[in-house]
């Protein structure tokens, strides 16, 4: 039945999209591109916008897009975003009726600007994400970096530009020795401008325009610049979303700087170059039909009936972003990479390392995402385990780059380090509570739906009190009357979190390490469940943190986008069919294009504040260090430095 669904839907797009009589492969923009890693910006664009603007695709995209927003936690917080995150306020109902009546030419346009919308929420947790526009990413063999050089903080070209930009092979670099431009040249030059603008200043315009994922200005500033990370569980080195932007909207970028090898300003424009990353094809019918048509797993499906779903265990919850700009994974060159032994439980995510002065552990946590989500438990005692049993007294917790994961994880490493005896390890939570969501609450009970087949049953949460809620519990009977921005915007009933169900290791009474004698860095892209986990650290365990990087004078958050739980469009999809609800009039349509419309399902409340979400609290860290030439892309330097500084 579901096999004859999907069929039906992918027949009915590619007729849509239909190419009329057969074009030569001249005629073909896709064609000309077709098979290639590696294409000029211009090339990949004219294939993205050869096919026309097509209204019925318009309204099944945004009648879904319009639908999921009333699940959306933070929605008139947008109305008038509180200080100091202004620069994300928005009305998004009207938004999405300027989208609705725009005259586009083409299907990118439309979908380009509804892209650019949801990515000026500056939330990576909610956003609308098409595969047909979301396959190439451009590439500029000049990534930069801040740094501070005798003193003074400046834009620079990355001083590793060779030895990164090298490892993406000859295909890419291939390009630049056919046109004659020396890039290698241009490593470790001082940017005096870029597009004729003060360098910083073009930073705060890229963070502004494109960057999105984080509501903080400053913490996006970050993301612009090139950094390290842990991806594929490898170190790894992300480009930086001026060098390395979802999309193929610039062709180049024009500097002015001053290279080693002269000593003096010159003016220099560098190409882009983009990468494919998408499915094979060979002309313009076959990139529609293997990039941007609806496939089996674009929409949900009802839990109780498909014989292929068969949960193992209990749903766990996710708080994650998902960011294009990330996309190329380039692994950190081995000058760069850490030389120390590497310690029990640096498996996939996880990296852990004993420093020379025989006191202080390294844990880095490059994601709460791992491959095994036991392993990640048994990693997380090993390593401490290690570190006791060698005389460790000190830990340094690098959460660079990591953009959440399974929000038990994080609420799992929070009690580890503090303890049991602290308590309930997460954060109080809600739901919105709009129609629709009342009535799958409802469906659920009715049907017998439990932790197994949902997160709407109210068996994945514990009342305040810490006992778990029976699944047959309508606890948005009644809603919560909330206000926000003059609205009134009802929530369902506070509860917890029941991540000690998923406990597979025995936390211990007391912390391992004395709080203060743990500290936490990163560049401030800490997102999602990472946001959450340091949230907790700073406000029970008033742990000290520091963040590198940023522009110099300007406020940075030691946290990015925080919610409480992210639902993919997949996964809302299947709550509402699950409880048979797909035929109501608020439920959203199929999607008929392949895509994917995630959104803040649940929020979580900060603890100084219980009427604040943890997103729009300020939190600022303790410490604030610049990147110099030794550590902005050197993680075992940085964390010298950083344990000469705040763990004396």
């Amino acid at each position: 039945m579901a096999v004859l669904r999907f069929a039906s839907l992918f027949v009915s797009f590619l007729a849509l999209h239909s190419v009329n009589a057969g074009p030569s492969a001249a005629a073909d923009p896709c064609a000309k591109i077709a098979g290639k890693n590696f294409v000029p910006p211009a090339d990949a664009l004219a294939c993205e916008k050869s096919f026309p603007f097509n209204e019925t695709l318009r309204q099944n995209v945004l009648t879904t897009v319009s639908r999921v927003f009333d699940f959306y936690t933070f929605e008139d917080y947008y109305l008038k975003s509180p200080p100091p995150f202004q620069e994300s306020t928005i009305d998004i109902r009207a938004a999405l009726r300027k989208l609705n009546t725009t005259k586009y030419q083409t299907d990118y346009d439309f979908n380009k600007d509804l892209f650019d919308f949801t990515n000026q929420l500056n939330d990576g947790h909610t956003r609308w994400l098409p595969d047909c526009i979301g396959f190439f990413q451009n590439i500029l063999p000049t990534p930069i970096v801040s740094l501070e050089v005798k003193g003074v903080q400046g834009i620079y070209v990355a001083p590793d530009a060779v030895e990164f930009i090298s490892l993406l092979g000859t295909e890419y670099t291939g390009f630049f020795d056919s046109i004659n431009f020396n890039w290698k040249r241009l490593a470790g030059a001082q940017v005096l401008a870029i597009e004729g603008q003060d360098p910083y200043d073009y930073v705060d315009f890229i963070a502004k325009t494109v960057s999105g994922n984080y509501l903080d200005h400053g913490v996006r500033v970050n993301s612009v610049l090139s950094s390290y990370r842990i991806a594929s569980g490898d170190y790894s080195q992300r480009l930086g979303d001026l060098a390395g932007p979802s999309g193929v909207q610039r062709t180049s970028l024009t500097f002015q700087l001053v290279p080693l090898d002269t000593g003096k300003a010159e003016t220099v424009t560098v190409p882009y170059l983009a990468a494919f990353l998408g499915n094979a094809f060979t002309d313009k019918d076959s990139f529609w039909a293997n990039n941007c048509a609806a496939t089996p797993i674009t929409n949900g499906i009802d839990r109780r009936t498909q014989s292929s779903f068969v949960p193992p265990k209990r749903l766990q919850p996710k708080a994650s972003i998902i960011d294009k700009a990330h996309s190329v994974n380039i692994v950190l060159p081995n000058p760069f990479r850490p030389n120390l032994t590497e310690v029990a439980g640096s498996d996939d995510v996880l990296k852990n390392y004993i420093l020379p002065d025989k006191k202080t552990g390294v844990m880095f946590v490059g994601s709460f995402g791992p491959l095994d989500f036991d392993q990640f438990q048994a990693d997380v005692v090993a390593a401490i385990d290690a570190f006791k049993k060698a005389g460790v007294t000190r830990l340094l917790i690098d959460l660079s780059n990591n953009g959440g994961g399974f929000v038990c994880l994080g609420q799992f490493l929070f009690q580890y380090l503090a303890g049991s005896k602290i308590g309930y390890p997460g954060f109080v939570s809600s739901l919105r509570g709009n129609t629709l969501a009342q009535k799958i609450i409802a469906a659920d009970i009715k049907l017998g739906i439990d932790a197994f087949e949902g997160f709407y049953p109210a068996d994945n949460w514990a009342f305040l009190n810490g006992t778990q809620m029976p699944s047959s519990f309508d606890y948005a009977d009644p809603v919560v009357p909330f206000t926000i921005n003059g609205v009134n915007d009802p929530t369902s009933q506070r509860f917890h979190d029941t991540c000690e169900l998923a406990f597979s290791q025995t936390v211990p009474q007391d912390p391992p390490f004395d709080p203060s004698n743990i500290a936490i860095v990163s560049n401030g892209n800490c997102a999602s469940t990472c946001a959450m986990f340091s949230t907790l650290m700073n406000e029970r365990l008033a742990t000290k943190i520091a963040v590198f990087g940023g522009r110099p004078g300007q406020n940075i958050e030691f946290k990015g986008m925080a919610g409480n739980q992210v639902l993919e469009w997949a996964d809302l999809d299947s709550e509402i069919k699950t409880a048979g609800l797909k035929d109501d009039p608020l439920a959203p349509p199929d999607l008929l294009v392949s895509a994917n419309f995630r959104h803040n399902w649940r929020t979580a409340w900060s603890f100084f504040d219980e009427n604040k979400p943890i997103a729009y609290v300020s939190e600022l860290p303790r410490f604030r260090f610049a990147y110099t030439t030794d550590t902005y892309n050197n993680p075992q330097n940085l964390w010298l430095f950083a344990v000469s500084q705040m763990l004396k």
